[in-house]
């Protein structure tokens, strides 16, 4: 009963918003819903798959609990360090216009160092930024750029000094230039078409939350993405074993480039 009281609960939850649950661990996410559940009182999954539908505070609270929304400025600082120092120059030096998507931005951490970066290599003018979560929450605290002091506490001194400003109530702003470059859109992973032609994307700290078989397809999709020797970027949990099976050759840890065609 309680096995086809939640495969309710995930079909009920498809057709409402078009996110699959199932592509998502189970044991994880159900323990998740369940707690969650259990806060407001209901006993099944019915009950508040009737509760969701009717009340919209509600179904904003389940979004943002099934959403993983943890970010920070340069998050594994020594990887951030690769990529302005080797692969970023890289790029460029290649000319063009560079195209990047961040993936499951969440927050917005991630597309603002990026666009930080780029503004530190004298490169802020030849680059776009599309930055995508399924969670609309978590997109306008993103626009909005503002940040407790806690989150920036991996900014290297002379980035956290020239890009970010006090904006009172212990945060601090982002420099209202960075969301030049930035376009921020919801996106759903698992369901939503892919863009095409990017020079990198980074997906990091997302991906462990799914099924081994949504991973792979998912993979298959970044890489698809991939302008020929684009890159991909992936959290530090998240190492591709066999990338060959995706067009990609690892080029340094968490770190993947799109084969040549």
């Amino acid at each position: 009963m309680e096995d086809s009281d939640f495969l309710f609960f995930i079909k009920q939850i498809k057709a409402k918003t078009n996110i699959d649950l199932s592509q998502y661990k189970e044991a994880q996410m159900k323990r998740r819903l369940t707690t969650l559940r259990a806060k407001h009182g209901f006993t099944t999954f019915a009950a508040y798959t009737e509760a969701l539908n009717s009340d919209p505070k509600l179904m904003n609270e389940f979004l943002d609990r099934m959403t993983i929304n943890v970010s920070e400025f340069w998050r594994n600082p020594n990887r951030w360090a690769a990529l302005e120092q080797k692969f970023l120059p890289e790029m460029l030096r290649a000319g063009g216009k560079l195209k990047i998507w961040s993936a499951a931005c969440s927050t917005g951490e991630e597309p603002y160092t990026i666009a930080m970066i780029l503004d530190k290599l004298g490169a802020f003018e030849r680059a776009s930024i599309l930055a995508t979560d399924l969670d609309n929450k978590v997109l306008e605290k993103a626009m909005e750029g503002r940040y407790a002091d806690r989150s920036i506490k991996d900014v290297p001194p002379s980035y956290r000094d020239h890009y970010f400003s006090n904006a009172g109530d212990d945060e601090l702003a982002v420099n209202p230039k960075l969301k030049k470059i930035i376009r921020f859109q919801q996106h759903n992973l698992l369901h939503s078409t892919f863009e095409t032609g990017f020079d990198l994307i980074v997906c990091r700290n997302v991906m462990i939350y799914f099924t081994e078989e949504a991973k792979h397809e998912l993979y298959h999709r970044f890489a698809s993405s991939l302008r020929p020797g684009g890159m991909l970027f992936v959290g530090s949990t998240e190492q591709i074993f066999s990338p060959a099976q995706y067009g990609l050759d690892t080029v340094e840890t968490f770190f993947y480039r799109r084969k040549m065609d």
